[in-house]
């Protein structure tokens, strides 16, 4: 008999961010071991959807068949508060948390609140949830009173990447993250700002499009840092590999990550990482492999940057660091046996 399931999403599933790309390899993943995965669009907008998108997406859900299992993204998930409640009273509900909603960065307190309040609501009427780091775990159980019997960390997996190269002679920094504020972008300019007497290039990929006002007030804070000419926001590209196995060192900023997909990108091609000690990033970056700093702590950053710069030695050997670690990361056939584990806890003790 075919093994079924639902997985629901919002907004474009072939965005590029890490959230979207667990969400596509895990879909392929689950295809591949023989399971009938239909897909249900929730629409647009989400974590603060319309009246009528919310609506749409309530009536797509309850269009399924009764007792079907229904994997939802938690950007859409945890917005739904009350609502679960009614879908779980006929569906196996699981919810896939990327991390808590409430954590984003940018968000007034008000929102911040009535996101943590709408998200705890809905994930106590989850069969089951899956989360991308123990970090995560954690903190569904600690501040959401999520029993941790209904948990199952399911790690992102990495390809393996060829070791890199580095640039040429100017040593080239390279920043993967859409440019919104909890990628803290403008915390790495501040940063490359404080070490503009060393000789360095650096290029950030990512979505310029998610947050635009956030976009330009970055684009402005480079050109008033006199770095518009050393730093390259590049936007998306098709082949983020290329530019990590031609780079240095890999930087981010992040304010918190669930996870942190880039990291672990950047472990498999071997770069040396400067970081901040935000959510899971110590869970990704080993000792051996990264500097981590405290978030929002530009000068702290400047100065990781400068000691991988100037130390060649320590930087070659936090390189042969971060390619061991990545050699050993989990691949994403092992994610989708974590989401199987899940899956199965609903449709074996289905009433």
């Amino acid at each position: 008999m075919t093994k079924s399931i639902y997985f629901a999403y919002p907004g474009d599933i072939q965005a590029r961010t890490g959230g979207y790309g667990y969400d596509r390899k895990v879909i392929s993943e689950l295809q591949k071991l023989g399971w009938d995965v239909q897909l249900v669009p929730l629409g647009d907008g989400f974590p603060f959807p319309t009246a009528p998108t919310l609506t749409l997406a309530d009536e797509r859900l309850c269009a399924l068949r009764e007792g079907s299992v229904v994997l939802i993204d938690g950007l859409a998930f945890g917005t739904f508060g009350q609502i679960a409640q009614r879908l779980s009273q006929s569906l196996n509900l699981i919810a896939l948390v990327h991390h808590p909603l409430a954590l984003e960065g940018g968000l007034t307190a008000e929102a911040a609140a009535g996101l943590a309040h709408s998200e705890k609501q809905a994930l106590s009427y989850a069969r089951a949830i899956l989360v991308t780091s123990s970090t995560t775990q954690k903190q569904l159980v600690e501040t959401y009173g999520v029993p941790a019997s209904k948990v199952t960390v399911a790690v992102p997996g990495t390809d393996p990447g060829v070791r890199a190269r580095g640039g040429v002679a100017i040593p080239r920094i390279i920043s993967i993250g859409s440019i919104i504020p909890r990628k803290g972008h403008d915390v790495l300019v501040l940063a490359l700002a404080q070490i503009a007497d060393l000789p360095w290039q650096c290029k950030i990929i990512g979505s310029r499009s998610m947050d635009g006002e956030y976009t330009i007030k970055l684009v402005r804070q480079i050109a008033n840092c006199g770095l518009s000419d050393r730093i390259i926001l590049a936007g998306q590209v098709d082949d983020t590999r290329s530019e990590l196995a031609h780079s240095d060192i890999f930087a981010l900023a992040s304010r918190y990550e669930g996870y942190g997909m880039a990291f672990a990108e950047a472990l498999s091609h071997g770069l040396p990482i400067v970081a901040c000690r935000a959510g899971a990033v110590p869970e990704v970056v080993p000792d051996d492999a990264g500097l981590l700093v405290a978030p929002d702590d530009p000068l702290g950053f400047a100065d990781a940057l400068r000691r991988l710069l100037v130390n060649e030695d320590l930087r070659n050997t936090m390189a042969a660091a971060s390619f061991r670690h990545g050699a050993s990361l989990p691949v994403w056939a092992d994610t989708a046996q974590r989401c199987v584990t899940a899956i199965e806890s609903v449709t074996n003790d289905r009433v």
